[in-house]
């Protein structure tokens, strides 16, 4: 079962979010998606948990405030669809830093493997802003830019209480690549 970190439903079995799962689930079964799992991304939390996070409070920040809840759910579970762990690649000299590139790799995968309209196109590639300086044109934009941080702070948390407890899991401790068949 799935949970947002600081959750307390299961996105796939609580009458909670049964509206969220509902509009994500074609995105967490699909075979790309699930391959995140296999790629850390902020401390001990793999990509998958992360834009898990990221989607789950971005589509309930977005149905408070009356927003297209649905396209933000979706979008925010594809924001950092890139299969490989950053860390690991080697920059060319002159490119820019991987949280300048991301968005638009995201973007790419996102839109091969998904059909997206211009809004959840929008928050995926404008979810580093002001990084990826064009400003972004739909209030749902802007919110994923702050649930991308909350998400990030809440993923340290954990990480910081895990460590202290001695508890940190296995993917902090592995190098995660994609596999090849």
């Amino acid at each position: 079962m799935s949970k947002a970190m600081g959750s307390k439903y299961s996105v796939e079995s609580s009458k909670e979010s049964k509206e969220y799962f509902e509009f994500v689930k074609d995105i967490l079964d699909h075979e790309v998606v699930t391959e995140m799992k296999n790629f850390r991304h902020h401390y001990s939390t793999t990509c998958y948990q992360h834009c898990l996070n990221v989607s789950y409070y971005n589509y309930v920040v977005c149905k408070k405030l009356g927003l297209n809840a649905r396209a933000a759910a979706r979008a925010g579970m594809l924001h950092d669809l890139f299969l490989y762990d950053w860390r690991d690649e080697p920059r060319k000299r002159g490119e820019l830093p991987h949280g300048f590139t991301h968005p638009q790799k995201a973007l790419e995968n996102a839109r091969e493997h998904f059909e997206l309209d211009k809004l959840e196109e929008d928050i995926i590639v404008k979810h580093m802003w002001p990084l990826t300086i064009k400003m972004p044109k739909y209030p749902e934009s802007y919110v994923i830019v702050m649930m991308d941080k909350y998400a990030a702070l809440l993923e340290f948390g954990v990480h910081c209480k895990n460590k202290l407890k001695g508890t940190v899991g296995n993917i902090n401790d592995r190098r995660h690549h994609r596999k090849t068949a």
